[in-house]
């Protein structure tokens, strides 16, 4: 995923917004990942890539989502349509 792909959609919350919120910030639970502009409040597609992603960041890992923007999005509309994720949602 590119920096400035969103990771939450209904929010359009980026990953580069993500990253600068979790270095100035420092969170200490993923759930604290809502306070960078309500990133994973509104349909909770993103909810385990916000997980994963705050999981990077405490391992000192590089924090990245393995999808290309088309494919996320195609994943998210089936999440939408359906109401249940595909299996390894997050990897």
């Amino acid at each position: 995923m590119e920096p400035d792909d969103h990771v939450c959609l209904c929010f359009r919350v980026s990953l580069r917004k993500l990253r600068h919120f979790v270095e100035r910030e420092r969170p200490e639970v993923a759930s604290k990942l809502s306070e960078c502009l309500d990133a994973g409040t509104g349909c909770r597609w993103c909810v385990p890539f916000l997980e994963r992603l705050h999981e990077q960041h405490r391992n000192g890992e590089p924090m990245d989502l393995p999808a290309s923007p088309e494919e996320y999005a195609r994943r998210r509309a089936a999440y939408r349509r359906s109401g249940s994720r595909d299996e390894g949602a997050a990897t």
